[in-house]
């Protein structure tokens, strides 16, 4: 009997210990790490919205060529005015139409002639580079002059290149160049007279 209960020590033992060292975490489960999340970088946005209605003024320069202006320099003075828009950006295009309107005070001495003003109907394709647009431009324009016997309006063609910076979200700044070419001038055949024009612009977009 005494045998028995020996062997019987014997064997509960070591179950009694593994159960002891188990309850005191001695045989604890292994804990598993979690894998490293990757977070992906935020987009950069590449370009800008253009697209809206605009209006504002323009301040430059303008000159005359023609063979039929017989002044010592080619006639040249200050312009002025206002204009007003659309641009419908596209993505990387940006389409645009605009009405504008010049002032001068370009005079030529012979024929005694004065350039009242130049008015412009725009059509303009324009690249959104982000803050930046760089366009061309082109369309259809009258010239009004006073003078004998440059006396009237003149329908004649141009075009252009123009550069806008969008400086806040509701102020647009740039500047342009156009070449213009005016045939027949005030009903004069063979008076044909081309303009170059070189403008400073602000605008406020709606």
């Amino acid at each position: 009997m005494m045998i028995k209960l020996a062997s019987t020590s014997i064997l509960v033992a070591p179950l009694a210990l593994a159960a002891g060292m188990a309850t005191a975490g001695g045989l604890a489960e292994p804990v598993a790490t979690p894998a490293p999340v990757t977070v992906a970088p935020a987009p950069v946005p590449m370009g800008n919205d253009w697209t809206g209605f605009y209006a504002g003024g323009q301040l430059g320069f303008g000159q005359l060529d023609s063979d039929s202006i017989n002044d010592e320099d080619d006639p040249s003075g200050a312009i002025y005015g206002v204009h007003a828009g659309y641009n419908y950006d596209l993505g990387n295009i940006v389409l645009g139409g605009e009405i504008d309107f010049d002032g001068t005070n370009i005079e030529v001495d012979s024929p005694a002639t004065d350039v009242d003003s130049v008015a412009r109907l725009k059509a303009k394709l324009g690249y959104d580079a982000g803050l930046f647009m760089p366009y061309v431009t082109a369309g259809v324009a009258r010239l009004e002059t006073s003078g004998t016997p440059l006396d009237g309006d003149t329908d004649g063609a141009f075009a252009g290149l123009g550069l806008s910076y969008m400086a806040t979200d509701t102020l647009i700044v740039g500047g342009e160049v156009l070449q213009h070419q005016f045939e027949d001038v005030a009903d004069n055949d063979g008076v044909d007279i081309d303009a170059t024009t070189l403008s400073l612009r602000a605008s406020f977009k709606f």
